[in-house]
Order: structure tokens, then sequence, then C-alpha cells
């Protein structure tokens, strides 16, 4: 599929009346190993993108992120979003060449958050939240395909547990024109109901394990995309710990559990692009 088709698909699967899972690789290995699984997209995510070349989620510059992006969605035929973070400066104008910049890689949409990333105030107040989203929109709908644009509130991440305030958010980001709706870090059915219930765009919810709900019943709930964040890259790194530590104490269980050298050749030489397995 060329960009304009997986534009399109991504698309249509918000329009399906279950929710679809997006996974978030965070290199082209765990890309192509999450395409061959079966997954319909995928999305980035910062925290793993960051982790993987060795730096605390939100400090890498536009210029890696943007390099990060074109390596992952060329390396694999699905519909591939961002995470932007909060678009690599305050300013709208900012916001704005961000998107345009990661248009340009090859995803098909892309996430913009409204968290400053300051600890003495961590969100950005409602108007220039606003208007930092309707430029993100802007620079969306001057693209020639159709780029589905995501409005993050991340009030609960950043330890505002103010649903209300979350709401309001979210609808008028849906007013700035926004085409999906996610608040990461709602803890409960009741939550995401509320949320659910007052826009009239698709929601994204981060699973988590306290939320304890399955695809299934958070589609009842009328979710649409359900993403797990840096989770995937965190349980990967879990593991390297625990394996690093116990080899630190002069064991080696851990191999046991490993994935074999002959099934990851297998898996890897299958979800390699076939232009690369014609290769002598």
């Amino acid at each position: 599929m060329n960009q304009t088709e997986k534009a399109q698909a991504f698309r249509d699967l918000h329009r399906r009346q279950e929710a679809f899972v997006i996974p978030n690789p965070w290199d082209i290995g765990t890309a192509r190993l999450l395409e061959l699984l079966g997954f319909a997209a995928l999305a980035t995510t910062s925290a793993g993108h960051a982790y993987s070349i060795g730096k605390p989620d939100g400090t890498c510059t536009r210029q890696e992120v943007l390099d990060h992006l074109q390596a992952l969605a060329g390396s694999v035929s699905l519909p591939v979003s961002a995470d932007l973070g909060k678009g690599f400066g305050d300013s709208p104008r900012s916001v704005e060449e961000s998107v345009t910049l990661a248009a340009a890689t090859g995803i098909v949409g892309c996430s913009i958050e409204d968290a400053s990333g300051r600890a003495d105030d961590p969100i950005y107040d409602f108007p220039l939240a606003v208007e930092r989203v309707a430029a993100a929109v802007a620079a969306a709908r001057r693209l020639p395909f159709p780029f589905t644009l995501t409005a993050r509130a991340e009030n609960f991440l950043c330890g505002r547990r103010d649903l209300d305030d979350t709401i309001r958010r979210l609808q008028a980001y849906q007013q700035a024109g926004a085409d999906v709706l996610y608040a990461p870090g709602l803890r409960n059915r009741e939550e995401i109901a509320a949320v659910v219930q007052s826009v009239d765009r698709p929601v994204n919810v981060l699973a988590t394990p306290a939320m304890n709900l399955s695809v299934s019943e958070l589609s009842q709930l009328g979710v649409r995309r359900i993403s797990v964040g840096s989770a995937l890259s965190r349980a990967a790194l879990g593991a390297f710990l625990r394996a690093a530590n116990e080899i630190q104490h002069g064991t080696f269980a851990f191999a046991a559990d490993a994935p074999s050298h002959t099934h990851l050749n297998e898996l890897f030489a299958r979800s390699a692009p076939a232009s690369a397995q014609k290769q002598p």
C-alpha cells in the first residue's frame, strides 16, 4: 500500500463497531514482528524509542524522532501513527511544523498532547492547548491524504485526576477538528464510559493491568482504539534486567524461557520485506 492507501485503511479501522488494538513497537524488528502477528496498524511510543537509544522519555530531539519514524514506517506495510509528544515546542506554530515534517516520513497519523513537560505547570492552559490542537489539525488538513490527528488530554498522567476538565478539553479538541480523542490514565469503566459518551469522535484508551478490562469489554463501552503505550518495551526491558541480574548472581536459568535462535530466525525471515528475501 502507498501512503494514501495506508491512511484510508487507518481511517476505516476507526469506523468499525468493535475496538481494534494498535500495539506500540519501538524499532524495526518489533514492528515487523507485530505485523507478522496480524495487527492491522501500529503506533510508535516516545518512551520505547527513547529507551532504545539510551535516553529518558521526552529527551529525544525532533530530528531523532523523525529519523525513527521514517525507518519504522518504511519497514512495514501497515499504517503507522506517531507519538509526537507535545509537538517539540510550546507554540502552535512548532506543533504545526512538527506534524508537517512527521507526515513526510511515511506515517499516516499522530498524536499531540497538552502536557507541557514542566513540573511546575504540567498542563497547558486551556486556550493555548486548544490553539495547539487547531494548529495540528490545520497541518493535517493540508496533506494530500486523510491524515488522522489524535488529541490527547494528559491530566490523569500528570497527577490531575480531574475528569470534568479532561472532558472539557476533549470536547474542545473535537471542536478544533481532532479526528480521535485520547485521555491516557483513565482508571475504570465509569471514567471511560463518561469520556466516550461526552464526545462524537473515536476514543483511544490506554490499556493497563489496573484497568482490568478486555478488548471486548472496552468495545462494549464504545471505545474504538486501544493502545498499550510503552508497556511492550518495558516488558522487554524488564525481562532483560531480570536476566542480567540473574547473571550477576551467577546463574543462567533465564535462557530457558527465551525463544530459540532458530525460532527467531524463522520469524524474522518471514517478516522481512519480499525484496530482502530475494537477496542471495
